[in-house]
């Protein structure tokens, strides 16, 4: 009986939390997950009545929720490449390499061409939350508000991690003649020797992809706080515009790009190499901004997976544990159309 009223009462707060989550009624969806569960019940091992149905639900709002997060953001309308991913893996060929065009051929049979990245195989990233406590007593005199929030933070805490992961894949490691690293030329701040961003900055990155003969539709640029409280101080173009387009997204238009703001891009060390995902910044060191073109990056997601202990497996501590597993990827499909904004930095 006491299992029984356990699991009546899991799935009734799990469907208020949803509810309260999604916008829909929270008693609806408390009656739902209820009748969902008994309906399910009897197709399911002993003894997950609660638990098994459970994680599907949850599972499906936190990719739900992870979707979401996507709308509006500057990952928001790039290619998506999830119906090719294979056991969270996915392969170049099926991304889209592409070939050489031929303009008035007149010679015959046509050369075969050998994508050369055709077979690379490549591993999804996997994002993992750290395990959240819920003890029976919680259950029991439950917050709603409070456990919406928990859940809501799993959701959080991985796109943030997505977005992180991303920016950094889309920026280049250092200068080549294929991947452009630029730095700022502006007047140094006082505090810290940064170099400020300028318009002409700007128009250097434009004329950085002109050179890549990236087309001009389809042109990002991703730029970091400092960058755009740079901008705000010294173009009026920019700023007139600031706050005119936030409803889609974009934080302005300017020279082709569909601009954006983004607290997490990468750092660069003085020399203009990238450091690694969460490193901290040295002397002289600040995040970058970045462009890149739409059509030749890509994004996949692959499995999401909910771990669950459920507290009458741990009578110790009485105690639920939740966690999740997604596994999601955003890389150029070629590193040949995008270019990096550093801030130069000036020791005196």
């Amino acid at each position: 009986m006491f299992a029984i009223l356990t699991a009546l009462l899991i799935n009734s707060f799990m469907g208020l939390t949803f509810g309260m989550v999604t916008g829909a009624s929270p008693v609806l969806c408390a009656l739902t997950a209820n009748a969902v569960a008994l309906l399910a019940g009897p197709f399911l091992p002993q003894g997950t009545l609660a638990a098994g149905v459970l994680t599907e639900v949850w599972t499906g709002e936190l990719v739900k929720a992870l979707r979401q997060g996507l709308d509006g953001s500057w990952l928001d309308g790039v290619p998506d490449a999830s119906s090719v991913v294979n056991n969270d893996v996915i392969h170049l060929v099926d991304v889209g390499v592409d070939p050489d065009v031929l303009i008035n051929n007149t010679t015959y049979p046509i050369d075969i061409q050998k994508l050369p990245d055709g077979d690379i195989s490549i591993s999804l990233d996997k994002f993992q939350t750290k395990v959240t406590p819920i003890t029976d007593d919680e259950l029991y005199a439950i917050s709603y508000d409070k456990m919406a929030r928990v859940k809501e933070a799993h959701a959080n805490a991985i796109n943030d991690s997505k977005f992180t992961k991303a920016a950094h894949a889309l920026c280049a490691a250092k200068n080549t003649d294929t991947t452009p690293v630029l730095s700022t030329t502006g007047d140094a701040d006082s505090d810290t020797g940064r170099k400020k961003m300028t318009i002409s900055d700007v128009i250097r990155m434009k004329a950085a992809l002109d050179k890549l003969k990236v087309p001009t539709q389809g042109r990002r640029l991703v730029l970091c706080p400092d960058h755009v409280n740079d901008l705000l101080e010294t173009a009026q173009s920019f700023r007139e515009q600031y706050n005119i387009n936030r409803q889609d997204g974009t934080v302005g238009r300017l020279y082709g790009f569909d601009i954006f703001e983004y607290g997490a891009t990468p750092l660069y060390t003085t020399g203009g190499e990238k450091k690694d995902v969460g490193a901290t910044a040295a002397t002289g060191e600040f995040q970058c901004s970045f462009a890149f073109y739409v059509p030749r990056v890509f994004k996949a997601t692959g499995a999401t997976k909910m771990y669950y202990s459920a507290a009458e497996t741990d009578p110790q501590n009485q105690r639920n544990l939740i966690n999740f597993r997604h596994m999601f990827i955003c890389m150029p499909k070629k590193e040949d159309a995008g270019v990096v904004m550093t801030s130069a930095y000036s020791a005196e």
